[in-house]
């Protein structure tokens, strides 16, 4: 068992807690926010970035935080890349240990393959990126937290119903100088890192629910971004080159964002 120094073995931690906000309000409190405009431009700055992308990729963590019935929350960690091509093409994949997905969309059609479970699911959705965003959404109720970040326009849309905006300076994220932005709606806060620069891209994205006790979250970091020519060639249609057998979305098992024990465990919430 750890064992404090003695010249310490008096001070509680509520005592140092004290002493390292005392420090913070002499040094000028980290939360201290500049004006909500600013935070506004910053976040249209990284959207008008984007929207002038005709391609970017990028790889990402995750983790998505579940309450249990006995209030412990617990966090399922994956991993995945994306790629976009304007205006209608989309490839994902995602990794967690207890699933393998790939995700394909060519514009016309959109494919999901569950790589263990070598079954695959296909939707015909016409239209663009946006579009594809919308129904999976709205028609076929998957969840895709982080999916706003894709969509054109993404300011507009991440600032419907905000409350609150603080601009809370600089952070730093895996070496990467970024904007810190804060913000609530009724249902859930959220926050941003942007890349400071000439790429102002989203490096990490944190939603915590309001609506759930103790406050479960979601957060997604990006690495290895590219754009433009550096974006790795693909086919963005699906080939089925394993013999997978063909299965309704709510039946392929590798689709799920949970595992089955916790699907299955009593009590278990998202």
């Amino acid at each position: 068992m750890f064992k404090q120094p003695t010249c310490y073995s008096r001070v509680t931690a509520s005592q140092m807690l004290t002493g390292v906000l005392a420090l913070f309000f002499v040094l000028g409190s980290p939360l201290t926010t500049a004006d909500e405009n600013d935070a506004k431009q910053l976040l249209k700055n990284m959207s008008d970035y984007l929207d002038a992308q005709q391609a970017y990729s990028f790889d990402y963590d995750a983790v998505l935080d579940i309450v249990t019935a006995d209030n412990q929350i617990i966090g399922i960690a994956s991993s995945g890349s994306a790629s976009l091509q304007r205006p209608n093409k989309l490839y994902a994949t995602r990794f967690g240990g207890f699933a393998n997905v790939e995700m394909s969309f060519d514009g016309k059609t959109l494919s999901v393959l569950g790589k263990d479970a070598n079954q695959y699911a296909q939707m015909k959705i016409e239209g663009d990126t946006d579009k594809l965003i919308d129904e999976l959404k709205n028609v076929y109720h998957v969840p895709m937290p982080a999916a706003d970040l894709l969509l054109t326009n993404t300011s507009v849309v991440l600032l419907e119903n905000v409350t609150d905006i603080k601009d809370l300076g600089t952070g730093v994220v895996n070496g990467v100088e970024c904007d810190s932005l804060a913000f609530r709606t009724d249902e859930v806060d959220w926050q941003i890192w942007i890349a400071q620069g000439d790429t102002p891209y989203p490096v990490r994205y944190v939603i915590t629910s309001k609506q759930v006790k103790n406050g479960p979250q979601y957060s997604i970091q990006t690495r290895n971004w590219q754009t433009g020519d550096a974006v790795a060639a693909r086919d963005y249609s699906f080939k089925n080159r394993t013999d997978a057998a063909l299965v309704k979305l709510e039946k392929l098992s590798d689709a799920s964002h949970l595992p089955e024990n916790f699907k299955h465990s009593e009590g278990a919430a998202q």
